[in-house]
């Protein structure tokens, strides 16, 4: 859809995700070739951490699918071994010593769910629009308490997460607006659930601070817009049939800077950025199983 301009003229909305906001503040070049680059450049190998996500979160959903009566912590640590992925690990020995490890957090988790406790909605897709950006994004968990919605996302890192994490988180901030505008019913509370360790972060916004959310996503859009038109303003479309390749990204650096960090070592894209590796070394895929991912 598009929306009139201060000059009359039409104005295309940002279309995103929290994810693709996030990636233009990490790093401009990775947002490039994550976002705009076709062909995408080659990826690096699968990290065995998102392998561990994945799996957690895909069992959580699917427990929630399941007949009331069979909602059992037994019957969540079966769903996560039965679809258990192993990308990234060192090797069967320590993908199945992660497996019995998400295994137990999950169970243990669950045992503290009601099961008859029905969520509104299960990797719900919810989004929004303003005047300046159209805005999606999936939700792990949808609940309904006292009147109110409140958005739950499940996190299985080492680190431990406080009321701050949720506090500044944009993608939470965003998800509350869409679903609370989806659903016609307020949205004010989001939820961290930690399961290595069973802590829940959480924080409770206000209009004002939901609203000084949606400014900074529209801000972040505003940016990231400008750069991708001037992108493809020079950049040609690939044509049908063109075979993936590495892309060289000298000529766009004005547009989108690196931004050398020791983020960069977790970069999917590392290979194609000397500044990122030399900020930090490139890590092994099972590396975010030994000590905290940033």
């Amino acid at each position: 859809m598009e929306q009139l301009g201060l000059e009359g003229m039409p104005r295309r909305l940002y279309a995103c995700t929290p994810s693709r906001l996030n990636a233009w503040l990490d790093c401009p070049r990775r947002y490039r070739m994550t976002y705009l680059d076709r062909p995408m450049p080659s990826k690096g190998p699968r990290w065995a951490h998102n392998s561990v996500g994945s799996s957690v979160h895909n069992a959580l959903a699917a427990w929630w699918r399941l007949p009331v009566h069979e909602r059992t912590p037994e019957a969540a640590g079966t769903l996560l071994v039965r679809g258990w992925l192993t990308d990234g690990f060192r090797d069967e020995a320590q993908s199945a010593e992660w497996r019995d490890r998400a295994r137990d957090m999950t169970e243990r988790y669950v045992a503290g769910l009601d099961p008859h406790d029905e969520p509104l909605g299960v990797e719900r897709t919810v989004a929004t629009r303003t005047d300046r950006i159209a805005v999606s994004g999936r939700i792990d968990r949808l609940d309904a308490r006292g009147g109110e919605l409140v958005v739950v996302d499940y996190k299985t890192g080492r680190h431990v997460l406080t009321a701050d994490d949720a506090r500044g988180s944009l993608a939470l901030a965003i998800y509350a607006v869409a679903a609370s505008r989806v659903l016609r019913r307020p949205c004010h509370r989001v939820e961290l659930h930690h399961l290595p360790s069973g802590e829940v972060a959480a924080w409770d916004h206000t209009d004002e601070s939901l609203a000084r959310h949606i400014r900074r996503a529209e801000s972040i859009a505003a940016e990231a817009a400008e750069a991708d038109e001037a992108y493809r303003a020079r950049v040609p479309k690939p044509r049908q049939g063109d075979a993936a390749a590495d892309v060289d990204h000298a000529p766009h650096d004005d547009l989108f800077p690196p931004r050398p960090s020791n983020l960069c070592s977790w970069c999917d894209f590392a290979r194609h950025c000397p500044e990122g590796l030399e900020a930090a070394p490139r890590k092994e895929p099972w590396a975010a199983l030994q000590v905290d991912v940033p």
